[in-house]
């Protein structure tokens, strides 16, 4: 019988245990998810960030309580002028028209630097990333388009924090997607 005892307690205490583990293990990886069934888009954010109330366009806005200049957003903006970005061109096409026209329209052309792009389809959906800078923030983003409207999200911090959490960033802007 107190065998039996002791083998149901240690049963237990490592079933407590690995509960635990799992829990530093999510801890660890750095993301929460963050979901929009209204607008049908999720993604994943950086864990203790923190929702501010937002204006306009912007559907979320997530920011970092410790370094309150880093964040992410999601812009939902209609479409008016093409029906989805391949009217406009490749990821190239896009970042400059994007980073010209609306994410620093009034500033000189040497205040804004786009870094890189790619392009990726998932499930039948074009995606387009760009890496850029403006001033001294630098920025990933991931954009497409559906039901008429371009969804856009970005992710951002000064230029002298970028080596700490571009890989995190990175992350989080390949989790977005669309439904």
């Amino acid at each position: 019988m107190m065998k039996r005892s002791l083998a149901v307690m240690m049963v237990a205490l490592l079933w407590v245990m690995s509960g635990l583990l799992t829990g530093c293990v999510s801890r660890a990886a750095g993301l929460a998810p963050y979901s929009d069934s209204r607008d049908g888009y999720r993604f994943l954010y950086p864990n203790g960030w923190q929702e501010t109330k937002t204006k306009g366009n912007l559907d979320v806005l997530l920011h970092d309580i410790i370094e309150p200049s880093e964040n992410v957003s999601v812009l939902l903006s209609q479409l008016v002028s093409v029906k989805n970005l391949a009217e406009i061109g490749d990821a190239a096409a896009v970042g400059d028209r994007i980073l010209h026209r609306i994410i620093a329209p009034d500033l000189p052309e040497e205040a804004v630097t786009l870094l890189d792009t790619k392009q990726r389809d998932v499930a039948g959906r074009t995606y387009y990333f760009l890496e850029y800078r403006v001033r001294d923030r630098h920025a990933y983003a991931a954009m497409t388009t559906s039901r008429g409207n371009l969804y856009t999200l970005s992710i951002s911090a000064l230029e002298s924090r970028w080596s700490k959490v571009s890989d995190l960033f990175y992350r989080v802007v390949s989790s977005f997607t669309v439904e």
